[in-house]
């Protein structure tokens, strides 16, 4: 599929394909689950009080320990296809789509000491949107973790977080910046999109985490447009999720931080 370079000014049949392939990439991604999070949103609004429903992250998808890791494996898999899609669609010959949205190692002193700075913004802001949004009544009770005990219990809540951190850093920032960037958008622009996006498929958990994660597309965006390396946001992402979804498990008292 044509693709426009960041300095040429594509034409319009130029501009319809990559409009079109964006709309493609999000009805397969993030864009559906941000529609299916507001139809979920809307459905727990007509069922009662936010404040008194719940929303599990990790459930348990079978009662058979074998099928339940089965289960669990393919979701994590399958949900990366698009990420694989997009680095598809990113690489142009003699440019590698990793190198080009900054997906690799080859910046660990940035890519490490940023990824923990932000981790360490975003847990905290999280918790307070969190504790705020329980409050106010306009978020759900988050349960990180509800999977059984068993040997593969922990690999597999890592595994989900550092699936969440590509499935999002790779798809609403790097991909999109680069799609839109090649469209004309400005910066403003773009960075007001991903989080909105981003916000959008973390609705079914409450109004709450919508706002927390909209704060956090802005910071996310911003960091990227800056570095223009998504690697960061992925380390950051993963760590906030791991803490939260393992930190459940082992404790059960860790407050729900999302996904």
């Amino acid at each position: 599929m044509p693709t426009a370079s960041a300095d040429a000014v594509p034409d319009a049949g130029t501009r319809r394909r990559i409009t079109v392939e964006i709309l493609i990439v999000l009805g397969l991604s993030l864009g559906q689950s941000g529609v299916y999070a507001v139809v979920r949103l809307l459905d727990k609004m007509t069922q009662g009080p936010l404040q008194g429903q719940t929303t599990t992250l990790n459930p348990v998808l079978d009662d058979r320990a074998v099928f339940d890791l089965v289960y669990q494996l393919l979701g994590i898999f399958f949900s990366l296809v698009p990420v694989a899609l997009v680095l598809f669609l990113l690489t142009e010959p003699g440019r590698s789509a990793f190198r080009r949205i900054g997906f690799t190692f080859s910046r660990p002193v940035l890519d490490f000491g940023l990824g923990f700075a932000l981790a360490a913004v975003i847990g905290v802001g999280t918790l307070g949107v969190y504790a705020a949004g329980r409050a106010m009544g306009i978020t759900t009770a988050i349960v990180p973790a509800a999977l059984d005990t068993y040997w593969w219990t922990l690999p597999v809540l890592v595994l989900s977080a550092m699936r969440h951190a590509v499935l999002e850093e790779v798809i609403v920032v790097g991909y999109l910046f680069t799609r839109l960037r090649a469209l004309g958008w400005s910066v403003p622009a773009m960075i007001i999109t991903s989080a909105l996006i981003r916000a959008s498929y973390h609705l079914y958990q409450g109004i709450g985490p919508g706002i927390g994660n909209f704060l956090m597309g802005l910071l996310f965006g911003y960091a990227y447009y800056k570095t223009k390396r998504v690697m960061p946001l992925v380390i950051a992402h993963a760590l906030v999720d791991i803490a939260g979804y393992v930190g459940f498990a082992l404790f059960g008292s860790a407050i729900g931080i999302g996904d």
